[in-house]
């Protein structure tokens, strides 16, 4: 019984940390519904900031004091960045915020290195609290006592904030209705810059407060980043009570699930998030959006198919790639063959974002578990290459079937932190099933025939492949079955009055995307000729999100070249300097204000600033929606 209390009172000191950065992110989403991926760069800033002032300030009030100045000098930084960055892009389409704050979190990954060094920084003890507390007999640090009663104080600030002041009556009713509030003449600029700098703030804090418990580490933001994910949708977004309960559930899972379910252990809190989804989308305190939000694949241009000129165009681009090994050496071909799987990747991606509207943050994990089904196949099986790139794909078919069954039930940010829970189910499962997967050690020795072992054929058949899927994935887009997805999209009310089963048709959509992207995993565990539960890990999701994005999300196939430029860049900058995170993070900052369409979305718009003529072609997009509002 004494274990169990100290083990209990462990996971509430984790808790305390823990409600304070997951707070901040309810916040700041609840008022602005950016889903801030940056909110653990702060938290890494606010323990790095942290310890550099507690190592020069002395005594007591140089302690504590140095803990509040890093959270006030981080959370001037948020808002900085708020005014600079993000101000600029709130018309853009939603996800372009991901990606924005996407790329400062690579930047502050690099900084952080160059300012303070690749090793890991132990903080001194916190004054006054060094000791420890016998409690039934067992001792518990002083320190981890003192967050337990901080949890809770901060919880009653922050209500009295929210209940008690105007700003906080602004706050409320921002998260329930952000455009009446426009409406009735709130500045919403300085609304959202001040959210945003509370909501960094408590996560610097909560880094702050860890230097005298863990390590400062330059991986700690990705860390914290999916365990704050977990806790703000429990509990409910925009909820910060809905964020201190399920700040305490997480925390106590983590606590007693490596003693009693060791086996499980990483699942426990993922099935629970998906648990809550399901029963209850919106969280355990949260409340349902009042409308709608708009799709991400809406877009006031129609598509239309590719003209001959343009299927000749593309036809020649392929010709040439296939060229390419005639005149390239072994590397180049290597990467070449990498760029093509995660443009499949990012294409199954693009079409269940764009044509479906629906915004996945798991998708690695078909992508991972196609990987592993040619993996299973070659080393349990036996089987030649060519029948494990067939078969391998379907075990992330069977992952699609299974996920998206549950998932196409909710829309929105709920359907995205679904998908994520099930990614990272998959994952845990990877990870700790070492007797089938290898655990982190992966699955070695999977290559392909002798006929594909060279470089040039790989190339030559990965090309065949991405070509043939990305063909097929168009080739739908304009089908029966297309059009009727893009109205499930645009209109559900709509597409239910004429026949159309909204969920269905999305379901068969998820399927079509998870197997495209388990063809590109099997590719890939043939071109690296291993497998790691890496694959189905968030970084990769987050990776085919940017692709998407840079690409452009209103664009048919802007996937291709946001695969290409995005992960041809990645790794020339890995080769060239071990800054690539700062500079590639920089650059899709740039592109993000520079190209708030993506990059074929810019060149799209370009194409179609033609004069106005008299039969009405060459509208501007205000009037095209005028002419549209009115036909209607």
């Amino acid at each position: 019984m004494d274990f169990i209390v100290v083990q209990a009172l462990t996971g509430l000191a984790s808790a305390a940390s823990l409600f304070l950065v997951a707070s901040g992110l309810s916040i700041i989403f609840g008022v602005t519904r950016i889903v801030n991926f940056a909110h653990g760069a702060f938290y890494m800033l606010g323990a790095y900031v942290a310890y550099t002032l507690t190592e020069r300030l002395s005594g007591t009030i140089g302690f504590w004091g140095g803990i509040v100045i890093a959270s006030l000098i981080v959370a001037a930084l948020g808002a900085l960045l708020e005014m600079g960055l993000l101000r600029r892009i709130y018309r853009a389409p939603e996800l372009f915020q991901l990606l924005a704050t996407f790329g400062v979190t690579l930047m502050v990954e690099d900084l952080v290195v160059l300012i303070w060094g690749p090793e890991d920084l132990m903080g001194r003890r916190a004054p006054g609290f060094r000791g420890a507390v016998d409690i039934m007999g067992q001792m518990v640090p002083s320190y981890d006592l003192l967050l337990i009663v901080l949890g809770p104080a901060v919880l009653g600030f922050l209500w009295l904030i929210f209940h008690r002041t105007r700003w906080g009556v602004l706050v409320r009713a921002a998260t329930q209705d952000r455009d009446m509030v426009a409406a009735l003449g709130v500045n919403q600029k300085w609304l959202f810059t001040s959210v945003f700098a509370l909501g960094v703030f408590l996560a610097a804090l909560g880094g702050a407060l860890q230097i005298p418990r863990d390590a400062v580490s330059h991986a700690m933001d990705l860390r914290i980043i999916v365990d704050v994910f977990v806790v703000v949708v429990i509990g409910g977004l925009g909820s910060v009570t809905g964020a201190f309960l399920a700040a305490i559930i997480v925390s106590e899972l983590n606590a007693f699930g490596i003693l009693i379910l060791p086996k499980i252990s990483l699942i426990l809190v993922f099935l629970v998030m998906a648990v809550v989804l399901v029963a209850r989308p919106w969280g355990l305190f949260g409340k349902p959006e009042g409308t709608p939000r708009v799709a991400a694949g809406l877009s006031i241009r129609p598509w239309r198919p590719l003209t001959t000129a343009e299927r000749l165009a593309v036809g020649a681009a392929v010709l040439v790639a296939a060229s390419l090994p005639l005149f390239l050496g072994n590397y180049p071909l290597a990467v070449g063959s990498e760029i093509l799987v995660f443009v499949l990747f990012a294409a199954s991606l693009h079409f269940l974002m764009t044509v479906g509207g629906l915004a996945s943050f798991g998708h690695a994990a078909y992508f991972g578990l196609g990987a592993y089904g040619a993996a299973f196949m070659v080393k349990l099986m036996g089987a030649p290459m060519e029948l494990a790139l067939l078969v391998g794909p379907l075990l992330g078919l069977a992952g699609a079937v299974l996920f998206g069954w549950f998932c196409v039930r909710l829309s929105g940010v709920y359907f995205a932190m679904l998908t994520l829970a099930f990614a990272q189910i998959a994952w845990s499962v990877a990870f700790q099933w070492v007797e089938v997967t290898g655990g982190d050690n992966g699955m070695l020795g999977i290559w392909p025939s002798g006929w594909a072992s060279s470089p040039r054929g790989f190339f030559w058949l990965t090309l065949g492949v991405v070509t043939v899927g990305v063909a097929l994935l168009r080739m739908l887009v304009f089908s029966p079955f297309g059009y009727g997805l893009r109205a499930a999209r645009d209109s559900a009310l709509r597409s239910e009055a004429i026949g159309i089963d909204r969920k269905s048709t999305q379901w068969a959509a998820f399927v079509v995307a998870g197997t495209f992207a388990g063809i590109a995993g099997a590719l890939f565990a043939f071109l690296k000729g291993s497998v790691f539960p890496d694959n189905l890990a968030i970084p990769t999701s987050v990776d085919g999100l940017v692709m998407v994005l840079l690409g452009g999300i209103e664009t048919v196939s802007g996937a291709v070249i946001g695969a290409i430029v995005y992960k041809a860049l990645a790794i020339w900058l890995m080769s060239k300097t071990e800054l690539s995170k700062l500079i590639l993070g920089g650059v899709i900052v740039l592109l993000v204000v520079a190209f708030p369409k993506g990059i074929v979305g810019f060149l799209e718009d370009l194409r179609h600033l033609r004069p106005k003529r008299p039969d009405g072609a060459g509208l501007t997009p205000a009037q095209g929606i005028a002419k549209v509002e009115a036909a209607e």
